[in-house]
């Protein structure tokens, strides 16, 4: 399954982070159906053909993701989108 593993820094305290990632994951789960949950600091989200998680620290988001069969395809896309919503709300 293809991999997406994407580091950004950032300069907000982990509940401004958290709180600009919850924002995300409801245009996420709108846009695209995706369900998601908190664990600890970790937004996990799943939908068919996708499952991963984003992570808040101190000082970087972690997101990851791994694709399914029919998204494979897709993937520098997707992997652009990422990035540019992380540029977004976090640059």
């Amino acid at each position: 399954m293809p991999t997406i593993d994407i580091r950004r820094p950032h300069q907000l305290s982990i509940n401004e982070a958290r709180s600009v990632v919850d924002k995300v994951a409801a245009r996420m789960r709108e846009k695209f159906g995706i369900d998601g949950r908190w664990q600890d600091n970790t937004l996990l989200f799943t939908r068919s053909g996708v499952n991963g998680s984003i992570a808040v620290d101190s000082d970087v988001i972690h997101v990851k993701a791994e694709l399914g069969l029919m998204l494979a395809p897709l993937k520098g896309m997707v992997e652009q989108e990422i990035r540019r919503k992380l540029d977004e709300h976090f640059a």
